[in-house]
């Protein structure tokens, strides 16, 4: 069986037509949630890029895997998706990028070239395209060569996409080269495509940019008029802060949408491929994105802070072996650390111990676990915005100690809890926007307990499960492979 993990970056959970949403059409999607599992409350456990992304390829919470920033080192030590797909016999293929930033001591001091840019490649992956959001050269190399006069500023590139044909926008091309690889696959395969929209800049490719009339856009959710101060802090940051004008907003959200779209017609292209060799009932799909983004809820674009549109992301399974249900939506709650142990059961792996995430099987299988979580959980450190700032002398100076929060949100609640004591809980059974505050102590006190009793439950278990002595016995780490399989038979 063929593994095809697809990401989109900063794609929203809720805009998906098959979801209700009243403006937006993304028909290859919704096919795909017709033949699969929509996970209908999927969300990402961190941001920005990287943070959120070392969840999903690590099945960790960030908590324990610790990446809390675009250029934090993933930990050598942890296990991974394409190391996982490496012992189930696949050759993991990469088209576009993962952002793990290398452990520095994989490297030979600071002047090793990795240690230049965040977006390095996560350990165990081979390289199909390598196309960075920071560093696209091989599209921008492509579209001069197409008599595209392209600035050397990436960023001023994808601005200039409305102005380009679609065919030559950074997500054709990297579907192009998906596609070239594709053909000339001849046994199971194991691809990651990584598509870098719809995040920003806001300028969606070619007729997508004019596919939505700004004129028909959903007013946003507004700001509450009494918040955190660290929400008010970010209304005032001039990349977060959503534009004031509401015609302003209203282009960008058709332009957000114009890239949904696009991002999907390039699905499209990739489920007629599969289709024509044959491998449509032969590929084991996951859809999902590395967080989510604001599109002017709450005062803000992007994805920062505590509010769920950074946070609350596509989710699609489509399982194609007999048996596997088809046009089911899951309504619990279900996160990007339960990608992995999927994956490694559709690959017929035992699930890492390090995992925090659990298989979504069940839900594949048409099953409803009674004893699934009951809330979801997402955190956010921004420690970086200080280590630009200066030194910050251990272990006397613990600043960046504090620059975080994490969220519990369930049915009705949802509970902030920040690294300098202070708290915000909102009332979501009575306002869904996260704009009235939950009064009731004893219910606070309840939703604080419950995030508590989260982190003690999911505290770093590599070796806890297991006793040296007798010769091993519990539950044993991943062993060298010269062992021969003794490790597990031991168990």
């Amino acid at each position: 069986m063929n593994i095809l993990l697809i990401t989109l970056d900063q794609f929203r959970g809720d805009c998906l037509s098959v979801a209700g949403h009243p403006v937006v059409r993304t028909p290859n999607l919704d096919r795909l949630a017709a033949e699969g599992v929509r996970l209908a409350r999927h969300y990402s456990q961190a941001a920005p890029c990287g943070p959120g992304r070392a969840s999903l390829y690590t099945g960790l919470y960030q908590m324990n895997h610790r990446v809390v920033g675009n250029g934090t080192p993933l930990d050598r030590r942890f296990d991974n998706i394409a190391k996982a797909a490496c012992r189930a016999g696949y050759a993991p293929t990469l088209f576009g990028y993962t952002d793990q930033s290398i452990d520095p001591r994989e490297t030979a001091g600071p002047a090793d070239p990795r240690l230049l840019s965040y977006e390095e490649i996560l350990p165990g992956f081979e390289v199909g395209m390598r196309l960075a959001a920071e560093h696209p050269v091989l599209w921008m190399d492509w579209l001069r060569d197409l008599g595209h006069a392209i600035p050397d500023e990436p960023d001023a590139v994808l601005e200039g996409e409305p102005g380009r044909p679609a065919e030559h926008s950074m997500s054709a091309f990297l579907t192009d080269g998906f596609l070239a690889w594709l053909d000339r696959q001849d046994g199971p395969w194991f691809a990651h495509l990584s598509q870098f929209r719809p995040h920003p800049p806001y300028a969606a490719a070619g007729h997508f940019s004019t596919m939505y009339d700004p004129a028909d856009m959903p007013a946003p959710i507004p700001a509450p008029a009494v918040s955190h101060r660290l929400h008010q802090g970010l209304m005032r940051h001039p990349r977060l802060q959503a534009p004031a004008e509401p015609a302003e907003m209203a282009r960008l959200m058709a332009q957000y949408f114009g890239m949904v779209s696009e991002a999907d017609d390039q699905l499209g292209r990739v489920w007629a491929a599969l289709e024509a060799r044959d491998e449509w009932d032969d590929t084991f799909i996951v859809v999902t994105a590395d967080h989510g983004e604001q599109l002017g809820d709450q005062g803000l674009v992007q994805k920062a802070g505590y509010f769920e549109p950074s946070y609350y992301i596509v989710g699609l399974v489509r399982d194609p072996r007999p048996g596997a249900v088809r046009g089911a939506v899951v309504e619990r709650f279900t996160e990007n650390i339960d990608i992995f142990p999927t994956l490694c059961e559709a690959m017929g792996l035992e699930v890492p111990a390090q995992c925090d995430g659990l298989p979504l099987t069940p839900f594949l299988n048409g099953e409803a676990p009674p004893w699934w979580r009951d809330a979801a959980q997402w955190e956010w450190d921004w420690r970086a915005a200080l280590i630009h700032d200066g030194p910050h002398p251990w272990p006397w100076d613990r600043r960046l100690e504090r620059q975080n929060l994490m969220v519990r949100r369930t049915d009705c609640a949802a509970y902030a809890h920040f690294g300098d004591g202070s708290s915000a809980a909102f009332d979501l059974a009575a306002d869904p926007t996260w704009a009235t505050p939950l009064t009731d102590p004893a219910v606070v006190l309840e939703e604080a307990q419950a995030l508590l009793t989260w982190r003690a439950r999911h505290a770093d278990r590599t070796l806890t499960g297991m006793l040296v002595e007798g010769g091993g016995i519990g539950r044993w780490p991943p062993m060298p492979e010269h062992w021969g399989g003794q490790a597990d038979a031991a168990v």
